[in-house]
């Protein structure tokens, strides 16, 4: 996908000196296709994207662009971050709103963010200028950085100052002497005048200028004793609001980390409830294992409860139609089958047969064993009456693909109905509770046919779909119970068909499976000696084995979970649904 890139200067802005601010009329300009997350249904979709004026906007196409956009963000206070895994995506935010975009390649990311971030650079830097006409912020700032030293240089000041009193104390204690002296010798001099007193001029009386040098003196001692309290005091304060200061840059780291914190947790809750990207199924998810298992949880609960009501409503149908005189149901479908089925006889010259019979013959072989013989890591997880199952742990690029093996005996069907509405289209969706549509890309014989199933996306995980041949076949030879009426399987294997696409390249996830339900028949001896067979005198014993590789990441906790409830909730599920559908109908051997 090549982007379009332009960059132009705006003429058109006219200067007004009446506006908060000013944007940058050379702010460059730009357009072109990216990849914008829509939901979690959809996914990513391909937008176009323009950024006009600090806005960016974004249009279904670019034909749409002259009919109005579809969703904008202004860049002024946006946050444009890249990702830190995903190497073509970012991510443009404002507040609650945040749009995932993905480029083409890296360099086209980067292209897209750094013009994004110029633009808010550039922008931002112009209205800081113009709303602020003072220096009241810059002023702020260098207040709270001197703040802590301002008191520390005033107090230095101070003893300077005052040492510089001391030194013109001395000075004046001089002067004062020296006049003393002067006066002193002055009065000596006026007594020796028969005692008559020293004459001043302009009416002035002679005074005690010793007494008032000592009292001069005294008084320039306490003013000098003052400052030094003053001082003090000074110290003292400056130690007080230092203490203060610190207690308060305390807190404010303290509620700032706390801030953080509940910032952190607020995104959380949000990209939980509005489900991105960031929790989809990956190993980069955020979203935490817990809730994984439940969301999948939840999912097929939904689905299975929806599936069990169709049956049952399917089921009332045809009894209903049953019980009417006026309506006759139709004859099975095995009816019209030829002898040759279930031999493969007709598929033979196909160019999948050989890899068909091989992985039939190995699979039959693997059902046969036992489990718990030799040491083969079988692991018992389900035991419910006559049903158990049993898996081994396994995982292949840090993905699971526990192999999984069932047994279990259902009374009055088959082996071959059995494995008739397993293998059987027509009757898939009514037992199969996460199949959202199924395609038979090719009929290759009537006992052989290579399916497409998509299933129903379970958030978080993402959507899956499956293609493989099935093959169902009349198993005649290595019985070794001679109790054993008859033999049936069904086998599917994923394989590649040259009408679909490969695998991964929309929007599902391919899954890779091997899959086989071995069935057995067995007869009442009663019933046997006599030939009348009623359902009552049948049981069918079931092998069902299974790898399933699901082909994308997710937690290996969680899918073992998954598998622990869902896989013995399956089989009890279907194996009801072929005795409910064969109850009323002939048997089929």
């Amino acid at each position: 996908m090549a982007e379009e890139y332009s960059a132009q200067n705006n003429t058109n802005h006219s200067d007004d000196s009446d506006n908060d601010y000013i944007i940058n009329s050379s702010a460059p300009e730009l357009k072109g296709y990216l990849s914008k997350w829509t939901n979690y249904i959809h996914g990513w979709q391909p937008r176009f994207i323009v950024l006009k004026d600090g806005t960016l906007s974004y249009y279904k196409s670019e034909l749409e662009s002259d009919f109005g956009c579809r969703g904008a963000i202004s860049l002024q206070k946006a946050t444009i971050k890249s990702h830190e895994f995903d190497e073509c995506r970012f991510d443009v935010s404002i507040s609650n709103c945040v749009w995932y975009l993905r480029a083409e390649t890296p360099e086209d990311k980067m292209h897209w963010i750094e013009v994004l971030q110029s633009y808010k650079t550039e922008t931002n830097s112009d209205i800081s200028l113009r709303r602020h006409g003072s220096s009241v912020s810059l002023q702020s700032t260098t207040l709270s950085t001197a703040s802590g030293s301002s008191l520390k240089r005033a107090n230095r000041s101070l003893r300077e100052k005052l040492h510089e009193i001391e030194t013109f104390k001395d000075i004046l204690y001089g002067q004062i002497e020296t006049l003393q002296r002067y006066f002193d010798a002055c009065a000596e001099i006026n007594g020796q005048k028969d005692g008559q007193p020293l004459e001043m001029v302009d009416g002035l009386r002679p005074i005690d200028f010793k007494g008032e040098a000592i009292t001069f003196r005294a008084t320039t001692s306490g003013v000098l004793t003052t400052l030094q309290h003053c001082l003090e005091v000074i110290a003292q304060r400056d130690d007080s609001w230092r203490r203060k200061l610190d207690r308060e840059m305390e807190k404010r780291k303290k509620l700032e980390d706390l801030y953080r914190q509940v910032k952190q947790r607020l995104e959380l809750v949000r990209n939980s409830s509005l489900p991105g990207p960031d929790l989809e199924e990956g190993p980069h998810s955020t979203l935490p294992e817990d809730e994984f298992f439940d969301a999948v949880e939840s999912g097929l609960d939904k689905m299975e409860e929806d599936t069990q009501l169709r049956v049952r409503l399917k089921l009332q149908s045809q009894q209903s139609q049953l019980s009417s005189p006026d309506v006759h149901p139709e004859e099975d479908v095995v009816s019209v089958e030829s002898e040759e089925f279930g031999t493969g006889g007709e598929a033979l010259s196909h160019r999948l047969w050989q890899e068909i019979d091989r992985i039939c013959v190995d699979q039959l072989s693997h059902a046969r064993q036992g489990v718990g013989e030799g040491g083969n890591g079988w692991q018992l997880f389900a035991d419910e009456g006559e049903m158990k199952m049993y898996r081994r742990e396994e995982e292949v690029n840090g993905m699971v693909i526990d192999p999984l093996k069932a047994c279990h005996v259902v009374q009055g069907v088959t082996a071959r109905e059995m494995c008739h509405y397993f293998f059987s289209p027509e009757y898939r969706m009514d037992w199969e509770t996460t199949l959202e549509n199924m395609t038979i890309l090719e009929t290759i014989s009537p006992d052989t046919l290579v399916f497409l199933q998509t299933h129903k996306r379970i958030w978080p995980a993402s959507q899956r779909d499956a293609l493989f041949w099935s093959h169902m076949r009349r198993v005649a030879d290595g019985i070794e119970d001679p109790d054993t009426h008859d033999a049936w399987i069904v086998c599917n294997h994923s394989t590649e068909h040259e009408t679909y696409p490969p695998a991964n390249t929309g929007k599902c996830v391919r899954i890779y499976l091997t899959v086989i339900l071995y069935c057995q028949t067995y007869v009442a001896e009663g019933a046997r000696v006599n030939g009348k067979i009623s359902r009552k005198d049948l049981s069918c014993k079931i092998t069902y084995c299974s790898v399933v590789n699901p082909g994308g990441w997710a937690p290996a906790t969680v899918l073992r979970a998954v598998y622990k409830k869902e896989y013995p909730k399956f089989l009890k599920r279907y194996t009801q649904y072929v005795v409910d559908q064969c109850k009323n109908k002939p048997i089929m051997f």
